[in-house]
């Protein structure tokens, strides 16, 4: 069952549009070629509409929104056009999601805010807001500065280093360890378990498995010994433990892989690009910048919010048929050539999707960018004449279906022998 089937309504047909010819076949949004060139896969699905047939994971299909305008439909009009609930996902009812799908265990129903529509949406929602709102940003500028310069600490006598394995990718994880009052040991298994799951890795099932295992864990910890941390605050606005379990995951899901990314793009941005490469040392360009340019051009999450039409409906000549996923796609929608203003000409243009938009926007978007502005100052304060170590062609990118990351950045920088050894965290 693909999503370009004709429907069967039981109106009048005189009040329906006749549904256009479907494409050939939905076009895969996974594998090498689309990993290796996503903007190519959308420019191609804008050609047959601004919503359009794709195949999400092997055997898994829905539609792709990949014009601006049809995202900002989209999300503005989740709860009342489109619902949040993967109940209403028709492939999932029937059995016919295999077991092991990658696009499973990112689009599955669970407790939390990302997954509920109406008044449980509002309330857990309302409970992530408390609970971030409290975080002490001036504290949280510290904590990232402490945990970049121990991190620059380990390799900034060697004069090369791979920013991905050494930097970005730690740097979110011990945040929100710090931020969740989480045990080192146990929050390193809960943000592994994350980055599994968002490279839609064939292991997905057990990376779930673990990740759950170990926000219970937490919240069982928390409960016993209560703390001034954003774990202990979310048990005070009153969640369960199955509840507590799912918005953890997805709370430190939403602040560490695609902080990574955010990190590790805007690094590669300042390094490669000759707008940015030698200006934000000197000043000339704020880091804010860079972190817009990424924001806009290479969104740390690329394909996301699944919604479900309510009801059959047309969207500028689409058929959007009910029971099928229909996926955003932050990275089309922001690159769509309609928009108004070229790019590289969007610095302090905050109109971006990179942090979604409606009643499911990020909650706490300045955190986000308060933890990866820190990095970045962090690093180019310390790295000095920091150059790309490999031809840029030869980066390789993370599998790209529903986020935008490197394997690895490897750098090579003005090596520092006067350092004092890093302290143990």
């Amino acid at each position: 069952m693909t999503p370009h089937s004709t429907p069967d309504t039981g109106q009048c047909p005189a009040h329906i549009p006749t549904p256009p010819p479907p494409p050939a076949g939905p076009l895969p949004i996974y594998g090498p070629a689309f990993n290796a060139d996503p903007h190519a896969t959308y420019r191609q699905l804008r050609t047959q509409g601004p919503i359009a047939p794709v195949e999400i994971s092997p055997g898994v299909y829905g539609y792709l929104a990949v014009t601006y305008r049809a995202a900002l439909y989209l999300l503005q009009n989740t709860q009342t056009r489109f619902a949040k609930d993967p109940r209403r996902w028709e492939a999932l009812r029937r059995g016919q999601v295999p077991a092991d799908s990658p696009a499973l265990m990112m689009m599955q129903p669970r407790d939390n805010a990302l997954w509920k529509d109406g008044p449980e949406h509002a309330r857990l929602r309302h409970a992530i807001i408390s609970s971030l709102v409290r975080v002490d940003t001036h504290a949280l500028v510290a904590t990232v500065r402490q945990i970049a310069d121990q991190l620059i600490s380990a390799f900034a006598a060697d004069g090369q280093a791979d920013l991905v394995a050494q930097y970005a990718d730690p740097l979110p994880m011990l945040t929100m360890i710090e931020m969740f009052g989480c045990p080192p040991a146990l929050g390193r298994r809960i943000v592994v378990a994350v980055t599994r799951l968002f490279d839609a890795d064939a292991d997905g099932v057990q990376a779930n498995a673990e990740l759950e295992a170990a926000c219970l864990e937490l919240t069982r910890l928390k409960r016993a010994a209560p703390g001034r941390d954003v774990t202990t605050y979310l048990i005070a606005a009153g969640l369960s433990d199955a509840e507590m379990v799912q918005t953890i995951l997805l709370v430190i899901g939403a602040g560490s892989t695609p902080s990574s990314n955010l990190i590790m793009n805007s690094l590669r941005l300042i390094i490669t690009d000759h707008r940015f490469a030698g200006t934000v040392h000197t000043g000339v360009k704020p880091l804010s910048d860079a972190l817009d340019e990424v924001l806009w051009h290479t969104p740390p999450v690329s394909n996301y919010s699944p919604l479900y039409a309510v009801g059959q409906q047309w969207y500028e000549n689409v058929f959007l048929q009910e029971g099928f996923p229909v996926l955003v796609s932050f990275a089309a929608a922001n690159s769509d050539p309609a928009l108004p203003f070229a790019p590289g000409a969007r610095a302090g243009n905050r109109g971006h999707l990179a942090f979604s938009a409606g009643v499911h926007m990020c909650p706490a978007p300045d955190l986000a960018r308060i933890i990866a502005e820190t990095a970045l100052e962090c690093a180019v304060d310390r790295l000095g004449d920091l150059t790309l170590a490999v031809d840029p062609g030869q980066l390789t990118a993370r599998p790209a279906t529903f986020h935008a990351g490197l394997t690895a950045l490897p750098v090579r920088f003005q090596p520092d022998t006067h350092l004092p050894a890093p302290e143990r965290r």
